[in-house]
């Protein structure tokens, strides 16, 4: 990837103009909420436009809560698939079986950068559209993969329906552990729908378009 130091920043620098710790603005771009890119060194690159528009959006809930809840919500899920995988092949739903097991990471990926568009929208101030827009495309890329292994639209929409329970499980149960006043619950949950929503819609697009 071909940069100019004008348009990217190192990690020093862009959680300097963020006015955070460097480890802060690290566990976040980990957690998905800020995009990075990787140096063939393995250094951690920034690109000036993103931190600037975290800047314009403020977060609305404290990154301690938001990273709580997305890794409650990865380790329930990461178990549950454990669990499912581990069952009987006629217990297992179709669209696990449809996918074979050299593929899965194609769509750990999927998932992942599912994940990082949640994490944003969430800690959003502002209902950026920008970010649902992001959620639609992943939607159509998970509804081309579905069809690419020969997955029946309904499977595919169980599939996207689990990922969605999980958040929604994750952050039903965060209240009272994070202390959290019942109209940032209430945020959170609405947020979550929103994108989940989005993604499903673009489902069944992707499919309609293929007709």
């Amino acid at each position: 990837m071909s940069h100019t130091d004008a348009e990217y920043l190192s990690l020093s620098a862009a959680s300097k103009l963020l006015g955070v710790h460097s480890s802060t603005l690290r566990r976040w771009a980990d957690a998905g909420i800020v995009p990075v890119y990787i140096t063939p060194g393995r250094h951690r690159r920034f690109a000036r436009k993103d931190i600037e528009v975290l800047l314009e959006r403020g977060n609305v809930l404290p990154f301690e809560v938001t990273h709580t809840w997305a890794r409650k919500a990865i380790d329930q899920t990461r178990a549950e698939l454990a669990s499912t995988e581990m069952a009987h092949i006629r217990e297992q739903p179709a669209w696990l079986t449809a996918v074979d097991i050299d593929e899965r990471d194609d769509w750990r990926q999927i998932g992942q950068r599912l994940m990082g568009v949640v994490l944003r929208y969430v800690n959003a101030q502002k209902e950026e559209e920008s970010l649902l827009d992001e959620a639609h495309a992943i939607g159509l890329q998970y509804a081309r993969s579905a069809r690419q292994v020969g997955m029946p639209l309904r499977a595919a929409l169980e599939a996207a329906l689990f990922f969605r329970d999980s958040l929604v499980d994750a952050a039903v149960a965060m209240p009272e552990e994070a202390h959290m006043r019942p109209e940032a619950s209430s945020r959170l949950l609405r947020r979550i729908s929103r994108v989940a929503n989005m993604v499903q819609l673009a489902v069944v697009a992707g499919y309609e378009a293929s007709l």
